[in-house]
């Protein structure tokens, strides 16, 4: 049996006759990833995710800095627009370099909302569709068969929960098509093609989620092991081949990554392991029987709050869905051969490591640390392993499951018993996504859209917003977007949302290491009171000024907290007790440096 084979390969029909459910898939894609993003097409230039408004302005800032950076030939991969005077670092950032160039004239024709939202709806529909097509065309499945496991990879709650801003994680479409590019190493003959296919394709992958790139190539690596010991005679044979395209990947792959590696691993502002706690970014035992927020059952009043936000709910498969994967493999288990046992055994044992891993270094049950050991504590430290979280490897089981569905469904025949179709029903049902919540932006102030900043900023300047930019506070960068997007020039922000070095033990943090100002100023936004100002206050705020080179401190009537209401009010009474007073320029408050 080869590694793709059907349990029952039914005859490929007609190309006419394909082609109409394929249309149908790609619509019920479509149609499922526009209700999905619903709120956000309501209207784009002004909409964001609620729950995850900075992940998305960062997204957006990313979309335009990669058009502004193709069309003034600029570095994509290193700026020094943000955190000056350092510079940011992309490579070891989620950089989304590729989607920065394909969609750069989208971006400057109608603006990086437009293209967040259109990329982050095809994520979605892609996602859902390529699985189909690598079920029905490579595994050669049933289309109603193909079709279930597609659509339930591309809306599995996973996904579904990180289509709450993120377009890398979104981007599963790539894995199909790596896994595809894999088994096709072991093609004799063609291995320089194959090779050169994938490498490209590697790269591709990970210039837009390199972390889902690692677990890829992982769960691949997993899956043909444990199906090569258990059929070595086949896999013995597929070697030199599959080998030999492999070595042609790597090569090809390290040519075209070449400088983004550099920069990642060698380059200026590099980290080394990310400053998130993998006892909080683990999953949740419980969580695997769970249902997730953004479905009908979430919508139903069924959710739980045992993710530690509403982005990170990689599993949540429900109850009803995991006694049907059991069910499932028992059923294709007993009509298994030999070779077919071999798949499912390569399946399970894939999901079994995959499930352990993603529960982190410490069992966590019901949100409780229950002090038991596990395996991920021997793995967090190692390169890679210690810059990705342990609960997104539970992302890994949404197309093992969708496979695994699939070949049941097949295996089921065309006429599956009452009793199996209402199983899956009371399986998947649940399961269907909902809209995502989301709000109004803050509107960007008429001191940028009118571009009334280049009158106090020269070109390449330094504009210091209030309070400085951050993760939860992400109105600078959302500036800086505009200017970059509509083609105003430069202007450069302190700080900034962005991963850097300046973590512990010499991991990265998100932004830089605050300066005294800025540390005052974002406690002032979060809570609102205004702390007593003394002279040294105001000589470490001097003294920040300096070491940023700002021009002007601007701060505007409104301000967005991505995580917490911000307090205008507050912050124009602590910088007038730090700067002095202002000036009133359009709709800002100013400080001229």
């Amino acid at each position: 049996m080869t590694l793709t084979e059907p349990v029952a390969a039914p005859a490929d029909p007609p190309a006419p006759s394909r082609r109409r459910p394929d249309l149908v898939v790609a619509a019920l894609a479509l149609g499922l990833a526009v209700l999905v993003t619903a709120g956000l097409w309501a209207d784009p230039d002004h909409r964001t995710i609620k729950v995850n408004s900075s992940d998305q302005a960062l997204f957006e800032w990313l979309l335009a800095y990669g058009a502004h950076a193709l069309t003034h030939a600029e570095n994509p991969l290193f700026t020094h627009l943000m955190n000056v005077p350092d510079g940011v670092n992309l490579a070891v950032n989620t950089s989304i370099t590729v989607y920065a160039i394909v969609f750069a004239p989208l971006t400057l024709l109608a603006g990086p909302q437009w293209s967040f939202v259109v990329i982050l709806t095809l994520n979605l529909a892609a996602t859902a569709f390529a699985w189909y097509l690598l079920l029905s065309r490579v595994f050669r499945l049933p289309v109603l068969a193909s079709a279930v496991g597609g659509l339930f990879c591309g809306f599995a709650p996973g996904m579904v929960s990180h289509a709450n801003a993120h377009l890398n994680w979104t981007a599963g479409w790539l894995v199909p098509l790596l896994v595809w590019r894999v088994f096709a190493l072991r093609e004799p003959g063609r291995w320089r093609r194959n090779g050169l296919i994938l490498g490209v394709l590697v790269a591709v992958a990970f210039s837009i989620a390199a972390e889902g790139l690692f677990f890829t190539a992982l769960a691949c690596a997993v899956f043909l092991g444990v199906w090569a010991f258990a059929q070595r005679a086949e896999a013995r044979a597929a070697l030199p081949s599959f080998v030999r395209g492999l070595a042609l990947t790597g090569g090809v792959a390290l040519v075209l990554l070449s400088y983004p590696l550099w920069l990642h691993f060698l380059g200026p502002q590099r980290f080394h392991g990310t400053g998130f706690d993998p006892n909080v970014h683990n999953e949740d035992l419980a969580a695997f029987a769970a249902f997730p927020e953004r479905s009908l059952a979430g919508a139903a009043g069924l959710e739980t709050g045992l993710a530690p936000n509403p982005t990170e709910e990689n599993s949540f498969f429900g109850l009803p869905l995991l006694a049907l994967t059991v069910a499932c493999f028992v059923l294709l288990w007993r009509r298994a051969d030999a070779g077919r046992r071999a798949v499912l055994r390569a399946l399970a044992v894939t999901a079994g490591v995959f499930f352990v891993l993603s529960l982190g270094p410490e069992l966590k049950v019901d949100e409780r640390l229950t002090g038991i050991p596990l395996p991920y504590g021997m793995l967090g430290g190692l390169p890679i392993f210690n810059a990705a979280l342990p609960a997104r490897l539970a992302l890994v089981l949404t197309p093992l499951l969708g496979v695994l569905l699939a070949y049941a469904l097949a295996a089921l025949g065309r006429r599956p018993a009452p009793a199996w179709w209402g199983a899956f029903a009371v399986a998947l049902l649940p399961l269907v996504p909902v809209p995502l919540h989301t709000s109004e932006y803050e509107p960007i102030p008429r001191f940028i859209t009118a571009g009334t900043w280049r009158e106090y900023v020269h070109d390449g300047g330094v504009l210091a917003p209030v309070p400085p930019t951050s993760d939860v506070l992400p109105d600078g960068q959302r500036w800086q977007t505009y200017a970059l997007a509509h083609g105003q020039g430069e202007f450069r922000i302190p700080a900034g949302f962005f991963l850097g070095p300046g973590g512990p033990d010499g991991k990265g943090r998100i932004g830089p290491v605050p300066r005294p100002s800025a540390d005052l100023l974002f406690e002032v936004a979060r809570t609102g009171v205004v702390p007593p100002i003394t002279e040294a206050d105001r000589a470490a705020a001097r003294e920040d000024l300096r070491y940023w080179g700002a021009e002007a401190v601007v701060l505007a009537d409104r301000v967005h907290g991505a995580k917490f209401p911000a307090h205008p009010e507050a912050l124009l009474r602590a910088t007038t007790e730090l700067l002095g007073p202002p000036q009133r320029v359009d709709d800002v408050w100013l400080w001229r440096v």
